[in-house]
């Protein structure tokens, strides 16, 4: 298909999977892409116009015709939206209170996959995010799950210095109809409750192996 290599690592809010997937690239070599910031950025662009997250058709149409721009930065994935850069906003505390509900338009989410699938024309990559390994690239051979207990994801989200409900995110996430939270059949799952970054990064490298990747 002229796609090159891509690792896809699925999980829910606070599991640990943004740190290690920017890890694995770094040590892969690889491209590092957060398809969580690119709908961040999307929501972000959508509050501007003073949309309300509840009027789907109005969400729609901004995603539509929004002008989305994907490049790189130090290796890892990056986005203007109307020649804006989104980057200082994607923490924002009314984009986390309504990413999931924007991020749910399916309209939202075609817009946003097909730029998340450009990535892999040019790079080989790291994806992180809630439906690479069953939406986004299907077909990859390398899927992983990155989980952690819930009390260990709400400390980690309270560190981050962001406070949006863990329990509400995950169903959100997992009960929407388009594209829902779910595990692919056959990602690996990993439990980073107990374990380092560079421990999940570890055992992710040697499940690649194990797939035929050569790994330098």
């Amino acid at each position: 298909m002229g796609r090159h290599r891509v690792i896809a690592i699925d999980g829910p809010a606070a599991s640990g999977k943004s740190s290690v997937a920017r890890e694995l690239a770094r040590r892969l070599g690889f491209v590092y892409v957060n398809s969580g910031a690119m709908y961040r950025a999307m929501t972000w662009h959508i509050l501007q116009h003073d949309a309300s997250p509840t009027d789907g058709a109005r969400v729609a149409e901004l995603a539509e015709t929004a002008r989305v721009v994907c490049d790189l930065r130090n290796r890892e994935g990056h986005v203007l939206i109307d020649d804006v850069d989104p980057t200082e906003h994607l923490c924002d505390e009314q984009v986390n209170q309504t990413v999931s509900l924007i991020s749910s338009v399916p309209q939202v989410r075609k817009v946003i996959v097909e730029k998340l699938r450009n990535y892999s024309r040019d790079y080989d990559l790291v994806m992180e995010g809630r439906d690479i390994g069953s939406v986004v690239f299907p077909e990859t051979p390398y899927k992983f799950y990155i989980d952690a207990s819930p009390d260990v994801r709400l400390r980690r989200r309270i560190a981050q210095g962001q406070r949006d409900q863990i329990a509400a995110r995950d169903r959100a996430d997992s009960s929407r109809r388009a594209s829902p939270l779910i595990i692919a059949e056959d990602a690996h799952v990993i439990d980073s409750s107990n374990l380092t970054i560079e421990g999940v990064v570890g055992e992710i490298v040697g499940r690649l192996k194990m797939k035929g990747m050569i790994i330098n």
